[in-house]
């Protein structure tokens, strides 16, 4: 039998924030998010002319946008459901729009936005973007490009020391690793990790295949929860390596909420991310996307079910956590075992792909505290 080994399983980037996400088989990770990833946001028009984000939990009906990307677009096409939302179904509905993924900003009208307490300021797309979208959701509707722009990372920010002591490391060898790490890694700017597209609170989210059968498990015999309710950009399992003649060598079994105690992961033995805050949960995981509407049965309790014993997180008390908040961080340049030798300077970038091994380098003790301002 193989050993047991924890891989990337599934990336998801979502190029207009809201909509179903794409499934991708490679990522490149920047400092800011996944290539990509939440570069658009849409927004309502109100009556009174200001303007609304438009967010899954509060608008089902983004579940109803496939997007994909095809050469320097992404192709946006709308489901219609069995039960349509605007009966008749406009024509648009039945069309694809084709939004540039880099596109020109001179001349475009500027509108600023607040996402999630974090202020930028964003470039309106425009007609025949607006338009269709408009006619898609039916009501008025337009969307927003950030460019070069960033939003502020308000809390969680990860720090570029290690702590004193880690799990399973004599002090000795601790303080040797913080050592190590203050001579031998280049420190970051304190903006380096401020900058955040239309992602809500960190670049990257990660969540576990063993918590989300932890959550099927609460559903009657033949149901299901989809990983793309949690909207996550990096899905990780338990794989066994048939490769590998080694046996399980021991390995730890990766177990429901195990996540909840990382705080570094080593990906493809170069790449690091820190995990520094948990995702709490809303009623986004209740919808239906297949109607665009909240979801019917036990399907639409999921949240409750979570809330019996995931609300784990002081900071967040009244919601249950999934997954982990991560930032990507400089690789190391040189370790005690001698492996991952890193770059020096430079745009911060990492190549990722499915089937890409995860390995856990730094547990926590206690969860993490939610300190996002409100």
């Amino acid at each position: 039998m193989g050993q047991k080994k924890i891989r990337i399983t599934e990336l998801y980037i979502y190029p207009i924030k809201s909509l179903r996400p794409l499934s991708v088989t490679a990522a490149q990770l920047r400092r800011e998010g996944l290539r990509y990833d939440r570069r658009f946001m849409l927004l309502k028009v109100e009556a009174d002319g200001r303007y609304k984000n438009i967010q899954t939990a509060y608008f089902p009906e983004c579940t109803l946008f496939d997007q994909a990307i095809d050469g320097d677009h992404v192709v946006v096409t709308y489901r219609i459901p069995e039960k349509p939302l605007i009966n008749p179904p406009t024509s648009e509905q039945s069309t694809a729009l084709r939004v540039p993924l880099s596109p020109a900003i001179d001349g475009l009208e500027t509108v600023d936005i607040k996402l999630f307490g974090s202020s930028t300021t964003t470039y309106r797309m425009g007609d025949p973007f607006d338009a269709w979208f408009s006619s898609c959701f039916g009501y008025p509707t337009i969307l927003v490009y950030i460019g070069d722009n960033r939003r502020p990372v308000l809390a969680h920010s990860p720090r570029q020391d290690r702590p004193q002591q880690e799990q399973g490391q004599s002090w000795l060898s601790s303080v040797t690793s913080v050592l190590s790490s203050y001579l031998q890694q280049p420190q970051a700017k304190e903006d380096e990790a401020s900058g955040l597209n239309f992602n809500e609170a960190a670049p990257f989210l990660v969540t576990s295949k063993a918590s989300l059968r932890d959550v099927s498990a609460r559903l009657p015999e033949g149901e299901t929860m989809d990983m793309i309710k949690f909207r996550p950009n990096i899905v990780v399992d338990e794989v066994i390596d048939d490769s590998s003649d080694e046996g399980d060598n021991g390995s730890e079994p990766l177990n429901a909420w195990d996540e909840d105690f990382w705080a570094e992961l080593l990906v493809s033995d170069q790449h690091r991310l820190a995990l520094t805050a948990n995702c709490a949960r809303c009623i986004s995981i209740n919808i239906d996307y297949d109607t665009g509407r909240p979801a019917e049965g036990e399907m639409g309790t999921v949240l409750k079910k979570l809330m019996r014993d995931r609300r784990v997180d002081a900071g967040n008390k009244w919601s249950p956590i999934f997954g982990r908040y991560a930032f990507l961080l400089p690789p190391l340049l040189l370790t005690n075992g001698g492996r991952g030798e890193g770059g020096g300077g430079g745009e911060l970038v990492a190549d990722v792909a499915v089937g890409d091994e995860i390995e856990v380098t730094r547990r926590i003790s206690d969860r993490d505290v939610w300190a996002w301002p409100k």
